[in-house]
Order: C-alpha cells, then sequence, then structure tokens
C-alpha cells in the first residue's frame, strides 16, 4: 500500500516528467497483473427514471425539464443479441433509481439474456434491497456497479441533501453486494467542489481496504439542471476536475489495486475529448465500455453535459486504436482476477482453477 502523504504527494504533482513516469509505472503494473487484454462492456441505459435527489446527476428527480424514459424487455433485447458479433462479452444493464424497474421484471430480464445469449450480465441500478439483490445474482446476475462518488462521509451527504445516513446506507449496499458474491464495483469523482487533494488521497486508501473488483474513476462534470456549482478556482487546496488530475488518480488506484478491472470512464472521455480512449488505457486502465443505449434514448440519460461515450458505430476505430497499441479484445467476460483471487483464497473455487494469474505475474 502506497503511504497516504506520498498519496497526497503524487496527486498535486505538476511536473510532467514526473507524472509520465507515474502513468508508465501505473502501465506496467497493469501489464503484469492483468495483462494486454481489454474488455469491452456494452452499456444500455435502459430507464433514465430516479427517486433521488443527487445533487451532482442531471437525471435526478427534481430535474423537471427532463423527458423520462423506460426501454421495454424487447427493446432491451433487440440491443442485447447484437453484442456478441460486436465482440463485447458484456452487458451492462443501467438505470436510474426507478421503483418501476422491479425485482421480477429485473431477474426475468437477467435469466433471459444468460439462456439466450450466454452474455454476462452487469447491473448498475442503484441502492436496492438485499432480497432484490439476491435474486437478481440467483437469475444470473454476476456483477453489481454502485460508486461512493467520496468516500468522505460529509461531502458524500452534502451532495445528498434529503437523505439522512446516506453514507452509511451506500457502504452496507456495499457489503451486501459482496456478501451475496457479486463482483463489486465502485467508484469515485475527481474535483467535485470543496475536495481537497486528502480527501481524495482517503478516497484510493478507501479502495485499498475495501478490495473493489472493478473500480470507475471519473471527473466531477457540473450539470445545469443541478445544484451543485462548477469547482471553485479561488481555493489552494480544491481538486481540479481536469484531465490530468483525474489519469493521476485512475495511475494511483491501478498501483494500489493492481487486480482490479479499471476501465477508461465515459467522463474521463468526455473531459479529454479523446474518442480513441488512448489516453486512459495507457496509464492503467483495461475495460471500454462503449454506450450501446439506442440513439433515441442516449442522449436522454443526462447524467452530465457534454456526455461523451464510443457507440456502435465507434467500434471500428476502437478496435484499431488498441491494436495500434499493441493490445488485444479479450476473447472472454473478463471476470475481475482479485474476485477470482477472493476467492480462491476462500475455497470458493478449487485452487489452481486460475494458472493464468501465476503466468501474467511472472
Amino acid at each position: 500500500m502506497i503511504p497516504r502523504d506520498e498519496i497526497v504527494s503524487w496527486l498535486r504533482e505538476t511536473d510532467p516528467s514526473r507524472l509520465d513516469s507515474l502513468w508508465s509505472v501505473a502501465d506496467d503494473v497493469r501489464r503484469i497483473h492483468v495483462g494486454d487484454s481489454i474488455h469491452l462492456r456494452g452499456i444500455i441505459n435502459f430507464s433514465n427514471n430516479c427517486v433521488r435527489r443527487c445533487t451532482y446527476c442531471g437525471i435526478n428527480a427534481d430535474n423537471r425539464g427532463l423527458r423520462r424514459y423506460r426501454m421495454s424487455t424487447t427493446e432491451i433485447m433487440e440491443c442485447v443479441r447484437s453484442f456478441e458479433e460486436l465482440s463485447l462479452m458484456t452487458v451492462v444493464l443501467q438505470s436510474g433509481e426507478d421503483r418501476l424497474v422491479t425485482r421480477s421484471w429485473v431477474a426475468e430480464l437477467v435469466d433471459r439474456i444468460r439462456q439466450e445469449t450466454g452474455l454476462a450480465v452487469t447491473l448498475s441500478l442503484g441502492e436496492r434491497q438485499e432480497e432484490e439483490l439476491s435474486e437478481w445474482r440467483a437469475a444470473g446476475a454476476e456483477r453489481y456497479l454502485l460508486k461512493i462518488e467520496t468516500s468522505n462521509r460529509l461531502l458524500y451527504e452534502s451532495m445528498q441533501p434529503d437523505r439522512r445516513n446516506a453514507w452509511t446506507s451506500r457502504m452496507e449496499v456495499l457489503r451486501t453486494l459482496r456478501s451475496l458474491d457479486y463482483e463489486v464495483g465502485t467508484g469515485i469523482m475527481v474535483g467535485i467542489p470543496g475536495q481537497t487533494h486528502e480527501m481524495l488521497a482517503d478516497d484510493l486508501v478507501h479502495f485499498g481496504e475495501f478490495g473493489p473488483d472493478m473500480i470507475g474513476i471519473g471527473p466531477y462534470i457540473p450539470h445545469p439542471a443541478t445544484s451543485l456549482p462548477s469547482v471553485p478556482h479561488d481555493r489552494t487546496d480544491q481538486v481540479p476536475n481536469d484531465l490530468v488530475t483525474t489519469l493521476n488518480v485512475l495511475a494511483l488506484a491501478r498501483m494500489i489495486c493492481p487486480d482490479a478491472n479499471i476501465p477508461a470512464t465515459t467522463a474521463l472521455l468526455s473531459i479529454g475529448r479523446r474518442r480513441d480512449l488512448k489516453v486512459g488505457l495507457s496509464g492503467g486502465a483495461n475495460v471500454i465500455m462503449p454506450d450501446l443505449t439506442p440513439p433515441e434514448y442516449r442522449q436522454l440519460y443526462d447524467i452530465y453535459p457534454t456526455r461523451l461515450s464510443p457507440g456502435q458505430g465507434d467500434l471500428l476505430p476502437i478496435q484499431e486504436a488498441i491494436a495500434s497499441m499493441g493490445r488485444s479484445i479479450s476473447e472472454d467476460s473478463g471476470t475481475s482476477l482479485h474476485y477470482l483471487k477472493c476467492r480462491e483464497a476462500e475455497g470458493g473455487i478449487p485452487a489452481g482453477s486460475i494458472r493464468h494469474l501465476q503466468e501474467l505475474t511472472e
């Protein structure tokens, strides 16, 4: 584990040559621990309805100017059926916290995807009850994404003004997901108004202690329909929401959690304006998540402005960019090596069943 004071120092670093060395080391750690294959995961944002009032998110319940939608099972399955021919082995079903997305509906959808396609299923549906999460796991969902946004309780709860004990609730759901044997994904925003470098260092320490199987890192991007303001520039210790700082956090996360799956996120892509994603992939990332939501709905999943994500038409340039880096697209669903190691250590899978781990670390 990198000492906290050293993490803070790296987060404040501005020397380009030192930052190049940080990203290079992170890339080496990525290569040694998870290899050169890049996992493609297709996202379907199937509903922008949400009961939450998060002050940073454009689909929060208070945004009355947003046209709401909810895709049908038929529409979702039409998207899913195209995944295998596009070299996508995982579907990510994502939505706001939509209470009309019921336990039985999700369970039936997951079971249908597993039966008809064999794709791995990741869910990202917000904070849900243990009974729901358990049934979806039994139906075949393997992974669940639930970002903490920040490990600082006070900062997090300042962005959840209508909820008491919001931080505790978030962490309880993450622990429940782990107890139900999901691959657990979480993540943070970089540059939240009021976020200091020390807070951001604590986020990275938190990753090391919690041990997530997947980590999503992206810059805070203010939305005009939310109450959280732009990042202040008159505070000496305010974390900037820029590309360099976000890449530094990604690199440090790779070094602290070497076996985790770490995507080059859509938020990173938006602020960097880099459709080829090379910038993230060269600093520790090993996952790309193209948005395959149908075009008529894609812009309505308006979590932040200027949201860029490679869609189906962008897959060829992504494949070409990956090849130009000497890397390849994985032919499997990309189960987290951190998850597999933990399962093996706990006796959940036979010892020696992940021999490629040793090959990667030689």
